[in-house]
């Protein structure tokens, strides 16, 4: 029945999405000029109807999310068709990400092309009219009113007509970062509810790279925002120092001040320094110019920015950080003793798993030159098999997260009969005999955090909560020592959760002799 329902609703969308695509989206240059060059348009269309095909897929996983919160029993089979449509919007916003560069060059070859000293004028535009800049964009878009080309210096005029045709890019960056953000928060809910690795594996890599790219965003973002920022914040001081407008100048000196305390506050949560940066200073940059464009009575300009600025003041700066842990699925069990077999031929004695990362602890129960009946281990399960490098059978029980686990089977193995049960230990897919080798019973471990001058306070939360009793130390100038650890898992927890939350730090867990 589900299935059904599915395949109709994914029908009716991608019904939908063609009749969509089939009324060819109505789209406009964003920079006029460019309205008769072909691939610039065309781009804009099919940057149009892949939005119209974004916003279609988004629609159908947020009537699946509410049937998955409607009905939890079904929570896996609503979860898998959500992955495939995000998957699918993954790709758009992928080509949506290629078209967007390619627009953006052309805006910028085009912008670099036709500045020549400012607006073009009468002669200019009769001589070739597709530079011709409307009366209407002249007089909405601050920068382009007359008044700067006639009272700034040419490189600074040119600098910030430049910034103003930037603005797009930064919006864009923004834009993106935000889809992404949306889709990395859907995802981290997905993450946690999945039941197998597999899909864990895939939904993880998901995130990974998503969290990859939005770093590139931030980055570039970072760039092109400081650009604009710096060329139109001195621009305006120097026309309203020169028209004496000091009122106003003080108070967008204060506004920023205000602005670089709170990215200061959040920078430590927030998922990304420089999208919070962008959204705190372009709203003081808005007013800024909102206060100048009422300086130089242009109210069309004016009215344009209080638009923005109510827009920027219901944008959100937070942006908690999604900090993901990875999920090893270890399958940790206790010993137990049963009087009847629970294992037959039919129900052979499984093969040990072996991890490729985290850390489990297991009891070996004897090492054998051939395989082993289950009756010779006197009722205790769960058994695993591992042929080891000499070709010799190894039996092993249990499954245990901690060493203090493994010890307290060790002890209820020796009391049902068992001469010699050994602790082993699995690190990152690497096995160690704890009870055999006399180096290991003595072992301590450390976790190192390098890679910056002071923990953020995230971080030293974190440790205090994951590593209560644990001393943090300094040493030097950019490492950070949480010692202590008579367990691996333990610091091998610590280490994750610093990680998840700041992944510029280096983080390492390092074994030392126990004194």
């Amino acid at each position: 029945m589900f299935r059904k329902t599915f395949t109709y609703m994914f029908a009716a969308l991608l019904l939908s999405s063609g009749v969509l695509l089939a009324q060819q989206p109505a789209v406009e240059a964003r920079i006029a000029g460019l309205e008769n060059n072909a691939e610039y348009m065309s781009l804009l269309g099919e940057d149009a109807r892949l939005q119209q095909r974004e916003d279609s897929i988004v629609n159908a996983v947020a009537q699946l999310r509410r049937q998955l919160r409607e009905d939890p029993a079904r929570r896996q089979e609503y979860s898998q068709q959500i992955l495939q449509l995000e998957s699918r919007i993954f790709e758009i916003r992928n080509a949506k990400g290629r078209l967007i560069d390619r627009i953006n060059t052309i805006e910028q070859e085009w912008v670099l092309a036709n500045l020549n000293g400012g607006v073009p004028s009468a002669n200019t535009a009769a001589e070739n009219p597709a530079v011709t800049v409307p009366d209407s964009l002249k007089v909405r878009n601050l920068v382009d009113n007359l008044y700067f080309r006639e009272h700034l210096a040419e490189a600074d005029y040119t600098a910030l007509r430049r910034s103003q045709q930037l603005e797009p890019r930064a919006r864009e960056y923004v834009d993106r970062f935000m889809a992404n953000y949306a889709t990395l928060r859907d995802l981290a809910e997905t993450y946690a509810a999945v039941q197998t690795e597999q899909e864990a594996m895939e939904i993880y890599g998901r995130l990974r790279t998503l969290q990859g790219v939005n770093r590139v965003l931030s980055d570039s973002l970072s760039e092109v925002w400081n650009y604009i920022f710096d060329n139109k914040n001195y621009a305006y001081g120097y026309l309203l120092d020169e028209l004496g407008q000091e009122e106003i100048l003080s108070r967008e000196e204060k506004a920023l001040s205000r602005a670089a305390r709170r990215l200061s506050e959040l920078s430590d949560s927030t998922e990304s320094t420089a999208v919070t940066d962008y959204l705190l200073r372009k709203r003081v940059l808005t007013d800024y110019e909102t206060a100048v464009a009422g300086v130089l009575s242009l109210d069309a300009a004016r009215d344009s920015l209080r638009g923005v600025a109510s827009v920027l003041a219901q944008a959100d700066e937070r942006l908690p950080r999604i900090a993901v842990a990875e999920r090893y699925f270890l399958d940790y069990d206790s010993v137990a003793f049963s009087s009847t077999p629970k294992y037959t031929y039919k129900n052979p004695i499984p093969e040990c798993k072996v991890y490729a990362n985290g850390t489990i602890y297991r009891i070996l129960l004897g090492t054998f030159n051939t395989k082993r009946a289950a009756a010779t281990f006197r009722g205790a399960y769960p058994l695993f098999y591992l042929i080891n490098d000499d070709g010799k059978w190894c039996y092993y029980t249990g499954g245990f997260a901690t060493l203090e686990e493994a010890q307290a089977a060790q002890k209820v193995l020796k009391e049902h009969g068992f001469v010699r049960p050994e602790i082993v230990v699995w690190t990152d897919g690497a096995e160690r005999n704890l009870s055999r080798d006399p180096e290991a019973q003595n072992l301590a471990y450390r976790v190192e955090i390098t890679g910056t001058e002071a923990l953020s306070d995230a971080v030293k939360q974190a440790i205090a909560e994951t590593a209560a009793g644990h001393e943090l130390s300094r040493v030097g100038q950019q490492l950070f020592v949480v010692g202590g650890f008579n367990d691996r898992a333990v610091a091998d927890r610590l280490a994750d959760a610093v990680r998840q939350l700041d992944p510029a730090l280096e983080i390492k867990v390092v074994e030392m002799p126990n004194p």
